[in-house]
């Protein structure tokens, strides 16, 4: 998971997972959107595949990459206890201000 937390810790790496979520994408289509040349994309996706972020296929000349969401689904996963934690406490301030509330309305 560390590799995971490293690899989109990087703005242009969630570019390109983004870009992925739309389905899979040539390297070229992924430097379109991003102010890099194309051998920095191809840096980020090396990264990427190492933390098992993404997988690669050749077709014909081009290399095809897309998205795997086990990585993230792991990472969610982790994620999902901080969750459940801020819920909680976002409900707790919830009730203390609908309680503020209600006390100012009966104070005459």
């Amino acid at each position: 998971m560390d590799a995971v937390l490293q690899a989109i810790g990087d703005p242009s790496r969630r570019t390109v997972l983004d870009a992925l979520r739309e389905g899979p994408r040539t390297v070229n289509e992924l430097a379109e959107r991003l102010p890099i040349a194309r051998p920095g994309v191809s840096r980020h996706l090396r990264v990427l595949r190492e933390a098992g972020l993404v997988e690669v296929e050749s077709r014909a000349q081009f290399r095809v990459y897309s998205i795997r969401a086990e990585p993230l689904a792991e990472l969610d996963a982790w994620l999902d206890d901080y969750r459940a934690l801020w819920r909680n406490r976002l409900d707790a301030l919830h009730t203390e201000i609908a309680r503020g509330q209600r006390d100012r309305r009966s104070t005459p």
